[in-house]
This record gives structure tokens, C-alpha cells and sequence, in this order.
């Protein structure tokens, strides 16, 4: 069994922001040419749209306008936690197995702190352990990154 993966970050926004920077605005801090099936592929993906409800698809754009599942939203309690299915395919990947992504948003005097946890990846079978480590690397660049950075940016302007 695969540890989670936990990261927890503070951002100088409130608590409504960062939610919403994280779930509606992903395709705008998401690197959309490194971390997509389409980038693997050889272009950047045009966007991800998430459909921002329970049920609600988690969906990649790719250059060529192909649609890619990433995923679905589980759980969708606005603006404080959101859990979804998740999980980008690499190519020629035939599975449906999608890892647990939870976030948790706390309002905090400096803005809000956003706990991020992984787990589940015995879902993708075979490919656990290398996925795993994958994303272990990915969410400092992703969340500790970009994210990050995108939520700095709403608190400036």
C-alpha cells in the first residue's frame, strides 16, 4: 500500500478565492504544455474544464480538440472541500483507474491554507508505484507552484 501524498500550502487569498482559483480556474495556472496528455503527445493541451459540481467531469482539451477524461468531482461542499477521481492518462494508457485528490480550505489570517492529500493508487494497478512518485514531484511544480502563484496574483490584484 502507497502512502499519500499530503501537501499543504499557505496562499494570500481568501478562503472563496483560492476555491475557486483551484476548481473553476485550473486551466489557468495549470501547465498546460508540460502536465497534459496532449503536451506527452507533442502540443499543449488548449485547456482543462472542470464542470464545478458532484458528478461534475474533470476534462483536458488537447490541441487537436480531443477530449480527455481526468476525472470527476465526488464531493463538492463550496468553498471549503472538493474531492474528485483523478488521475492524467499517459498515452496508450487503456485504464480507468483514478486516485483520490481531496483539498481542504481554511480560512487563516494571512488568507487561506489548502491541504492537498492523494491517496488511493492501488487504483491504477500496475502503474501505482511510478505514477505515485510522479505526482509526488509534479504537485510541488503544480500546487506549491503555479497554484500557488495563481492565488498570489488574484490577492494583487
Amino acid at each position: 500500500m502507497l502512502a499519500p501524498i499530503e501537501k499543504s500550502i499557505e496562499v494570500p487569498c481568501d478562503q472563496k478565492t483560492a476555491f475557486t482559483v483551484f476548481v473553476e480556474e485550473m486551466h489557468t495556472w495549470w501547465p498546460l504544455g508540460k502536465f497534459t496528455l496532449s503536451a506527452m503527445n507533442g502540443a499543449p493541451a488548449k485547456t482543462i474544464r472542470i464542470d464545478a459540481r458532484v458528478g461534475g467531469q474533470i476534462t483536458e482539451v488537447g490541441s487537436d480538440d480531443t477530449e480527455t477524461s481526468w476525472g470527476h468531482i465526488e464531493t463538492f461542499d463550496p468553498h471549503g472541500f472538493v474531492s474528485m477521481r483523478f488521475n492524467i492518462p499517459v498515452p496508450n494508457y487503456d485504464g480507468d483507474g483514478r486516485t483520490l485528490l481531496e483539498l481542504t480550505f481554511t480560512s487563516i489570517d494571512t488568507g487561506t491554507r489548502v491541504d492537498l492529500k492523494q491517496s488511493d493508487w492501488e487504483a491504477m494497478g500496475d502503474m501505482a508505484e511510478g505514477v505515485h512518485g510522479g505526482y509526488g514531484h509534479g504537485w510541488v511544480m503544480i500546487f506549491e507552484g503555479a497554484y500557488a502563484e495563481a492565488c498570489a496574483a488574484k490577492a494583487r490584484s
